[in-house]
């Protein structure tokens, strides 16, 4: 079983300024940014008052008053994202044995903002909007297990069900996961993807603390800035994606549209410090050496590294020195772009975020582009397609993570014909 190849058939897509792949696409293709300042609570006391919020109604998005009151925001991410992949992949869940159909998801920080809200409920001694309750809602132990993220978004799979949480990896590594149960035969689809709606109050506080979050709240459209010269942090952002899995053959049988064969995943730890770096960037080359190993790609099949690209100085020079040990000279030739210059940082989100804007770039054969990237720094000397997006064939693209706690990831998504070296 372990030779099973292993595609995207379904795609769903919730980020700021773009719910909806077509809506997300259209967003990182034309190069718009949705940061803007924080509207969910009021941010004067914080060192960062900017944010990218999605623009997400429940209800208009199928969810029930029920449903709305029971499920924390990110968890609302969850089971609107996982149904609307199901929906594009064309699969019946109902029609498939359900024990063979698996559920991944990851998550950094879990119902943060529902545990939030409920802390200050209990310590207050009263509802925020209510005046005939005292006590926090009874649901109140999904939000504490981020595990309830799995339930919830399982659309009827009653097979692997397993939540991921590694910090900022937590993504893409939930799909990695995803990817080897359908290989080893655990499952024959999986519905993966992970969900982050961290901005809130206590999120905050903890990247104001190690500075890590920019100050650059007088001109928040232009606040996230990977790769520039005048980068001093990232931006927190909030959202979700979700795809559907299946084996190759399996998808071509019944005739699904392929987004991407998921050729090649690995992950790795720098065991070296809770938020530093090595500058030399060897533990997310040696994740990148490994993915492209399993793919059986050669570093010169990439056409494009969808960079994790944070914003932060230690991490943007960190992976363009990875990069440049794992492609050698073809990374100067390889476009490398960072999506967190439109949608900011979702925490656990990103990665699968970021897969689907590798696995869209692919579909459309256009690189996105790295926003307010204006004064490039000297260190970071590659070629990251400034402001504009670039129209390119993509048959291979490599996707990275970089998370707190020293955890390296790296994907290679392509094209199910691209010819094994």
């Amino acid at each position: 079983m372990s030779g099973r190849r292993v595609v995207i058939t379904g795609i769903e897509v919730i980020a700021p300024g773009g719910v909806g792949r077509e809506n997300f696409w259209n967003l990182l293709s034309n190069g718009r940014t949705a940061t803007r300042g924080i509207t969910f609570f009021d941010p004067a006391p914080f060192r960062s008052r900017v944010a990218a919020e999605a623009d997400f109604d429940p209800y208009e998005h199928g969810l029930t008053p029920q449903e709305v009151r029971r499920l924390d925001r990110a968890a609302q991410f969850a089971v609107v994202a996982s149904r609307g992949a199901v929906a594009d992949s064309g699969l019946d869940i109902p029609s498939l044995d359900p024990h063979r159909v698996g559920v991944t998801v990851g998550s950094a920080v879990g119902a943060t903002m529902g545990l939030d809200q409920e802390y200050r409920v209990v310590s207050d001694g009263g509802r925020l909007d209510t005046v005939d309750h005292t006590y926090a809602v009874p649901h109140l132990y999904d939000y504490m297990v981020p595990s309830s993220f799995a339930a919830e978004a399982a659309v009827g799979a009653e097979g692997p069900s397993t939540v991921v949480s590694t910090g900022c990896t937590s993504g893409i590594d939930s799909v990695g996961y995803a990817v080897e149960l359908v290989r080893e035969g655990s499952a024959d689809v999986v519905i993966a993807g992970s969900s982050d709606a961290p901005i809130s109050p206590i999120t905050m506080a903890c990247f104001d603390a190690i500075k890590a979050t920019t100050p650059r709240h007088d001109e928040p459209e232009c606040a996230s800035r990977p790769f520039d010269k005048t980068r001093n942090g990232f931006v927190l952002g909030e959202g979700t994606a979700f795809f559907v899995l299946e084996e190759l053959d399996s998808a071509r049988k019944r005739g699904a549209h392929i987004y991407a064969e998921i050729a090649g995943y690995a992950t790795r730890s720098n065991a070296y410090h809770m938020t530093g770096l090595r500058p030399d960037g060897v533990e997310m080359a040696e994740a990148i050496d490994l993915a492209l190993g399993e793919a059986r790609l050669n570093p010169q099949s990439i056409d494009y590294i969808n960079a994790h690209g944070s914003g932060t100085k230690q991490n943007d020079r960190h992976e363009t020195a990875a990069f440049k040990r794992s492609l050698g000279d073809h990374a100067y030739r390889t476009p490398v772009s960072s999506i967190k210059s439109m949608v900011g940082h979702s925490l656990g989100a990103i990665g699968s975020i970021e897969i689907a804007a590798s696995a869209l770039a692919m579909e459309y054969d256009v690189v996105p582009p790295t926003a307010n990237l204006h004064t490039p720094d000297p260190e970071c000397d590659l070629d990251y397609v400034p402001l504009v997006a670039r129209d390119q064939l993509i048959d291979a693209v490599l996707t990275v993570g970089s998370g707190f706690g020293g955890f390296q990831s790296a994907m290679v998504l392509a094209t199910p014909e691209r010819s094994l070296v």
